[in-house]
């Protein structure tokens, strides 16, 4: 089961990284199609479920309670130096990505 968790949450990580790259992406060069959209919405539902469940993931707990030891990436099968900074990076490149789209195309 442990197995199956980690490998759900390490797919859910790429996608959600592709979706916020995709969104500076559209920013950057100025253009907005179905898939800025849809990469929208994945952010969107990611992260209402991220503060419903109080600001932690769900599959972290959900890892635990299936025997993942303690530690930075022991609920994924990425290594710690992807993963470490995911808020900060990811964070500030899907920030930046909204205000570029907003600046390219509203003003």
């Amino acid at each position: 089961m442990l197995t199956i968790i980690r490998a759900t949450h390490t797919v859910i990580y790429l996608v959600m990284a592709s979706s916020v790259i995709y969104i500076f992406t559209a920013g950057l060069l100025g253009f907005f199609n179905n898939f800025v959209v849809l990469a929208f919405i994945l952010v969107g539902i990611e992260g209402i479920v991220f503060i419903g469940n109080g600001l932690k993931c769900p599959l972290t707990s959900l890892a635990v309670r299936y025997g993942a030891k303690k530690g930075y990436v022991f609920d994924m099968f990425l290594p710690e130096k992807a993963t470490k900074y995911t808020f900060r990076f990811f964070g500030t490149l899907l920030v930046i990505g909204v205000l570029l789209l907003i600046v390219r195309l509203y003003l």
